[in-house]
């Protein structure tokens, strides 16, 4: 069973050399959103140690769905930069995936150059925006977009594309009844609020399929989905499990297992806590400085962004529900991958791939160290702070970020010790 850790799997139309693949784990590394030359260098080192699959995170079907300046939306402007990094990749042996999504309200005028869009009008406190709801003839739009996109991710030399149906943006926004208020045929029941899901899907399988006479070569496709949303009329457990069996119908080659969302329970998505003060740290006055403000404020924090005790596979129980229900797409785990241990659960417990982010943050060569200590653990503390820095600055662990000279604040080393301690004390619980 080890071994199998390190054979091939089919995924679709590509083979991937092992069941390791990097998560669409936000960068930001694309500054003018277009890709950097470290956006590149990051991916080509994890797949030079030695994972299957990396997955650039992510790139927006339109300019109204990116959420920070830091990020890739589609353009004939990224094209040459994301040609040059998947070539790089491929010739480390990897296949390379990017994530196509549209934020929905979780972004602000200033960023999206538009009023913010979603299933229904209202107030996000989290931007803070208002937004509107698409019109009809905007989610036909958007649906084709979402088609294009494909189209462009191939242009670019990806092998895959994985949808992002998740933590609360654009997709799951019509899902849940918490963020749809329509009243017309993509609002309501269930069947209505699946409705834009399943359109996008068509279309992206449609333009994902390959043409022999035209040379249009297939691609990969997988779906990240929430299990369950973890917050007040958001996706319940059993309404998740439905929402896979809608994706399952379209036939994709796999599905993405998360959970939580990006506003009322990001936590749940990450595990542990949030590093307010390194988010606060970090955060540019000029254009945050309403949250930041905010975060400042004791108590207001840990509200906003509530703990989730930390130990490692937390997704796992979840997941195995999901397992029981959904037997003709293979699942992929993804959540809390700390060792080769972890790795080799995963396996046991019958995924047949899973994803890692932290980890690859600390460590680009971590599969190359459980090949060879099946018992390796990359010693990630799980403060978070790559979390905490991301979001405005590069995403960096706070081991490389010394290590390459770069000074962290004594009330942030502070923090990290005392969230990493607490991660100890969770997982020495559990």
């Amino acid at each position: 069973m080890e071994q199998k850790l390190f054979t091939p799997y089919q995924l679709g139309p590509i083979v991937l050399r092992n069941r390791f693949i990097r998560s669409a784990a936000f960068e930001n590394m694309c500054t003018g959103n277009v890709p950097s030359q470290e956006l590149e260098d990051y991916h080509v080192s994890v797949a030079r140690g030695g994972v299957g699959m990396t997955t650039v995170a992510y790139c927006a079907v339109d300019l109204s769905g990116v959420s920070f300046d830091g990020q890739l939306y589609v353009r004939k402007e990224a094209l040459p930069g994301l040609k040059h990094l998947t070539d790089a990749v491929h010739k480390e042996g990897a296949k390379v995936s990017i994530q196509l999504g549209h934020c929905g309200n979780m972004t602000h005028m200033s960023t999206c150059h538009c009023i913010p869009v979603s299933a229904s009008t209202g107030f996000n406190l989290y931007s803070p925006t208002i937004h509107r709801a698409l019109k009809r003839e905007e989610i036909h739009q958007m649906v084709k977009k979402f088609g294009e996109g494909v189209d462009f991710c191939r242009e670019a030399g990806f092998d895959c594309v994985e949808i992002h149906a998740g933590h609360a943006y654009l997709i799951s926004q019509f899902i849940a009844k918490r963020t749809n208020r329509r009243c017309d045929e993509y609002g309501g029941s269930f069947e209505n609020r699946v409705r834009f899901m399943n359109e996008v899907l068509d279309e992206v399988m449609q333009h994902a399929a390959g043409d022999e006479a035209t040379g249009k070569r297939p691609m990969a496709v997988v779906v990240k989905t929430n299990m369950w949303d973890d917050c007040w009329r958001g996706v319940s457990m059993e309404e998740g499990i439905r929402v896979a069996k809608e994706i399952a119908k379209h036939k994709v080659h796999g599905i993405v297992l998360s959970g939580g969302t990006v506003s009322a329970s990001p936590m749940t998505i990450l595990g542990g806590a949030m590093p307010i003060k390194t988010l606060a740290h970090y955060m540019p006055m000029k254009t945050m400085w309403w949250l930041k403000a905010a975060l400042h404020i004791p108590g207001v924090g840990p509200i906003m962004t509530p703990t989730q005790p930390f130990h490692e596979l937390y997704f796992m129980q979840q997941a195995k529900r999901f397992q029981e229900e959904i037997k003709d797409v293979p699942l992929i785990y993804v959540g809390g991958v700390q060792s080769g241990d972890n790795c080799q659960q995963i396996m046991d417990e019958g995924f047949e791939l899973f994803q890692l982010a932290h980890v690859l943050i600390k460590d680009p060569d971590f599969v190359k160290h459980v090949q060879e200590n099946p018992h390796y653990h990359a010693g990630c503390g799980r403060s978070n702070y790559c979390v905490g820095r991301m979001y405005t600055l590069n995403m960096k662990c706070h081991e490389c970020v010394e290590r390459d000279g770069e000074k962290i604040p004594a009330n942030i080393k502070k923090e990290i010790s005392r969230l990493e301690a607490d991660a100890k004390k969770s997982m020495a619980k559990k």
